[in-house]
Order: structure tokens, then sequence, then C-alpha cells
């Protein structure tokens, strides 16, 4: 990996740099020319940076995984890229293999796929198509700002409304309320799960930590109103930072527990390729004091090394830092009511859509 060259601090932005990766070949890149705004900040700091998006046209939208610690075997990603800007976001990496950065290209220049529903409706209508969850927002957020002018998101979920299939969500953004109606008819048949993720309730920290994700409060406030329409939602504490956020373990619990929230998720911070030293610069723009502590916390919950990329361990960690957090997540939960199961999602109500222009008979 080349080390990274830090730029000034970009409003609005996750990333402290653009760093390409060396997986391609690729060198080290800063941001510049077209890819900055000419007018700057009012404040004088560095230009804003502009989001792109690129149509995409793939040939199938469902993809497959065979991971044993992952509770469902397909997912649909709307958008490649999530302009949240979540610094430790473990998709990041996947901008490479586009000859992109994992930093600021990833959370600027991102993808969408206007054909999804349609290729959806195509593959649900196969002979053989055997229903089971369908998990969106597990690698890049479906409900990113860019959905409010693209509307993939939810032209995705017509589709799994109108054929009765199963689907779960994965968010940080409130933005999901807009879908309330879809994912209301679904819950009244057990069609829908939701989780909602909330990394910390400091607004300081988030604007660094995720700086275009929605405000923790408007986040907790869609767990109420998704609960009080019926749609069963979860808090997924995602991911547990070590000295950063894990002192907020138990006030997230009693936050989402008076949102409504049905029970509690978590996740240990991962760092797969870029995302480690993406991190590492982000500590060291935000958090130089203490960010030697916490590499070392990472380190000893992963085995000596930035990341572990290993099945089950790599989302609890390992050792005495994680079983510390393991302890209190469930100490909390249990007290908070949070530890229940998840209502169980059904699948045997999937009718096929439309095949060539008719109904299929089986």
């Amino acid at each position: 990996m080349e080390s990274i060259r830090p730029l000034p601090p970009i409003s609005g932005r996750g990333a402290p740099t653009n760093l390409r990766p060396t997986r391609t070949g690729s060198l080290d890149r800063a941001a510049d020319g077209d890819w900055l705004d000419t007018a700057e900040d009012i404040d004088g700091a560095a230009p804003a940076l502009r989001t792109t998006v690129t149509v995409e046209h793939p040939r199938t939208i469902i993809a497959r995984n065979s991971s044993p610690d992952i509770g469902f075997d397909r997912s649909i990603n709307p958008y490649r890229g999530c302009e949240h800007g979540c610094i430790y976001c473990f998709a990041r990496p996947t901008h490479a293999f586009h000859d992109l950065s994992p930093g600021l290209d990833f959370e600027s220049r991102l993808f969408a796929k206007p054909d999804a529903a349609a290729l959806l409706r195509k593959e649900l209508a196969k002979r053989g198509y055997a229903p089971a969850p369908l998990a969106i927002g597990t690698n890049t957020d479906g409900y990113q700002p860019i959905e409010r002018e693209w509307g993939v998101t939810r032209a995705v979920i017509e589709v799994l409304a109108e054929t009765r299939h199963p689907l779960i969500v994965t968010t940080k953004s409130d933005r999901i309320l807009r879908d309330i109606d879809l994912l209301a008819d679904m819950a009244r048949d057990n069609l829908v799960g939701v989780a909602i993720s909330v990394t910390t309730l400091d607004p300081a920290v988030a604007r660094t930590l995720e700086p275009r994700a929605p405000h923790p409060k408007r986040r907790l406030a869609a767990i109420r109103k998704l609960i009080d329409a019926g749609v069963p939602t979860q808090v997924n504490i995602s991911p547990i930072i070590p000295a950063i956020t894990d002192h907020e373990i138990e006030a997230i619990m009693a936050a989402a527990a008076e949102a409504g929230a049905i029970r509690a998720s978590y996740i240990l911070l991962r760092l797969p390729h870029e995302v480690a030293p993406l991190f590492r610069a982000w500590l060291d723009a935000h958090y130089p004091d203490r960010a030697a502590k916490v590499m070392h916390m990472v380190q000893d919950i992963r085995g000596g090394r930035d990341n572990d990329p290993d099945y089950f361990s790599r989302m609890k960690g390992r050792g005495v830092w994680a079983q510390l957090i393991r302890t209190r997540v469930q100490r909390a939960a249990r007290e908070h009511g949070l530890d229940k199961s998840f209502p169980p999602i059904r699948s045997d109500l999937f009718r096929p859509p439309e095949r060539d222009g008719q109904m299929a008979l089986f």
C-alpha cells in the first residue's frame, strides 16, 4: 500500500485522502482538477467535492453469497459507492475494481443501477426460482442521499412487495420512511425486517465519522415510526469502535429501547484492505491524542492485525477486549429487553411476476 498523502479537511466528506489501491497496480492520487468544486467554503476551507453519478447497466442484479456467518444468501445493491462517507465502511475497497479510490472517490463518484427493478423482475420470473430473504443495504446504503432523485431502492421494493418476496433492509438513513407504505404492507404478512444502524449518539462524532448520514436522533425517530407502522425494526450498533464509540453502548441501547426497537445487534470495527490506512489517517486527523491507543485495541481484537477476515470472528473479534464488549452488549440488551429473537420472515407467500407477458402457472 502506498503511503497516504492527506488532504486538507473537506467539509461533508469522511476520507482524508483519495488513496489509490495498489491491488490494481495504480498509484496514490490526491483529489484534484475537476473533482473539486471551484467555489470555496465560506470559512476558507478546502473546496467541497462534487458528487457525480454514473449509470451502470449490469446483466443481473441479485448477488449471491455462501458466507456461513451471514444470515442471508442473496442481496441487491442499487448503488456502488456511498455518499454517507462513513470512514469505517468495509465496502470501500470495492471501488478498486473500477480503478477508483476507496477514499474520496468511494463517497463522491457513485454508480446507480436504474435497471435494477426490471432485472429483478426478470430474475424472480425464472423457472425454479426459490425465494428466501433478500437483503438491501448490506454493502452500500440503499437510502443514501442520491436515492432521493434516483429512486432505485423504492423501485426494487415495489417489485418485492408485488411478488410477496421476503426482504431485509439495513440502513442508517431515515429516508427509509418514504417507503413506509410498502414496508408496512409487507410487514402485515411477515415479509420484512429492518435494521437501523446507530453508531454514536454524539453529533460531533457523527459529523466526522459518517458525515452525510442523518443525525442519530433522526435514525431513532425512524425506528419509532417504523415500529408504530408495524414494521419489525432492530437497532444495529455498528461498528463499535474501541476508545471512540464503545463507551456509548449502554446509552445507544437505552435510546433504541425507548424508540421501540425490538432487538439489538452489533459488529466490531472491520478494516479490510484500504480501509485500514484510511481509518488510520482519519484517526490522525481527528483523534491524534488516542490514535495509537485505538489501533492497539483494534489489533488486540484482531489477533495482532488491523483486520481479521476469518468467518465468525470477523464480526465479533477475539480476545479480552472483544469479550468485554460482547459482555456489555449482552448485559445492556437484557436490561432493555433487546435480547429477543427477530420475528421469522416468511418465504411461502411468493408469487412469481409475469413472464414474457403471461402469468406463471406454477
